[in-house]
């Protein structure tokens, strides 16, 4: 008898497999769940209910249903990347003998020229903070951090107080996959975190404890949600008119390592990219900002 008799245990199954032998991330897992859960809906509304019983047919008439509902190629592509990965996992596991994912083509996606600060704007943003309440020095160090190394929000508020290390001025992370990496950050960063660690953190935690590095009066770590707001807010107060997220300060970290010549695949490993082609949209907005350049300043741009 199988071991997965109806769709949402195959899904179930799938999801724990991510998570367990796959290593990857609660936010990702949480992800797939969401998509999945859309899947079975739309199945069930076809009265499907077996796994064997998906076809190719199902698959494209689902995906014509997220075009209709004028979803992103970038969300229908996760969202294919996920069918297949549970079809693999199926297929593996004897359930099925046949993919219906084969041969369905990923939807293309136009490369972006990701949204940055311009050197200067990073520094308003960076002086906007204020530093006169615990909380406001808490915030720059966090925003001086994000800027010096290039890290996804969530690596961020996630940081443990071990994973800092002052003598050799870098940071340990753990990204997506469970994967460790070392990124370095400069003199500036490190400053401002000493300062802030030693002084500021006893003052927000008072008599409670936290192994996280960036914390809350009430003793909780920061989170993505809370310090997406506080960037905004911030942002607004240095009259910065761009879409700001903490996102804009990875893009505008990478940025500028490549417009001053940085090694692509240095910086393709402090950003923690696991393909080097999703380092390489950098370097698009390099030539992006050279040819204004060039048309803004040479006599016959």
């Amino acid at each position: 008898m199988s071991d997965f008799d109806d769709i949402e245990t195959a899904i179930t199954g799938f999801l724990d497999h991510t998570l367990v032998n796959r290593g990857l991330a609660h936010l990702t897992v949480e992800s797939y769940s969401s998509d999945l859960k859309d899947f079975s809906m739309f199945l069930k509304s076809r009265n499907i209910t077996e796994p064997r019983a998906i076809e190719k047919e199902h698959i494209l008439l689902f995906f014509d249903l997220l075009n209709r509902q004028r979803l992103s190629t970038r969300t229908r592509a996760r969202r294919l990347s996920c069918l297949r990965g549970l079809f693999r996992f199926l297929m593996e596991t004897g359930e099925i003998k046949e993919n219906p994912c084969e041969h369905i083509e990923t939807p293309r996606m136009a490369k972006t020229i990701p949204r940055y600060l311009e050197q200067a704007e990073v520094e308003r943003l960076i002086a906007a903070a204020d530093i006169s309440c615990p909380e406001g020095v808490r915030d720059n160090a966090m925003i001086e951090l994000l800027y010096a190394t290039g890290l996804r929000v969530s690596e961020l508020v996630g940081l443990e107080t071990y994973r800092l290390d002052f003598e050799m001025g870098c940071v340990t992370v753990m990204g997506k996959g469970s994967k460790e990496r070392v990124v370095p950050f400069g003199l500036m960063a490190s400053k401002k975190l000493i300062d802030y660690y030693e002084k500021v953190r006893p003052l927000i935690l008072g008599p409670r404890r936290s192994e996280h590095l960036f914390v809350t009066r009430k003793g909780q770590k920061m989170t993505r949600q809370a310090f997406w707001k506080i960037i905004k807010k911030i942002a607004r107060k240095a009259d910065i008119t761009k879409e700001i997220s903490p996102h804009t300060l990875r893009h505008s970290f990478a940025t500028h390592l490549v417009q001053n010549d940085a090694d692509l695949r240095s910086v393709q490993l402090m950003l923690g990219h696991s393909d080097i082609s999703s380092t390489e949209i950098y370097t698009h907005v390099a030539k992006t900002r050279l040819k204004e350049l060039h048309k803004r300043t040479h006599p016959r741009g």
